[in-house]
């Protein structure tokens, strides 16, 4: 195989790669936005794997601006 025709064949996969990842943002934006016409709340919630050690406590505090930042993305920062 020639190195042009190789790098064509992985610009091809770069390509489908980006375009299947740009249709599953699309999917899940619809799919939120039909969760809240419907009239339901949406979050999002990050977990650590299941092999991964819990993490040691960190001791911080959100400030009021952390708080005002966080609400302005329509995140409720006293909701566990």
């Amino acid at each position: 195989m020639t190195p042009d025709a190789h790098v064509d064949r992985l610009m091809g996969k770069l390509v489908r790669a980006i375009e299947v990842s740009l249709k599953a943002t699309e999917a899940a934006r619809d799919a939120v936005g039909e969760i809240l016409k419907r009239g339901a709340e949406t979050g999002i919630f990050f977990a650590q794997g299941r092999s991964t050690p819990p993490p040691a406590p960190t001791g911080f505090a959100l400030t009021d601006l952390d708080r005002d930042f966080l609400r302005s993305l329509s995140i409720r920062p006293d909701r566990e």
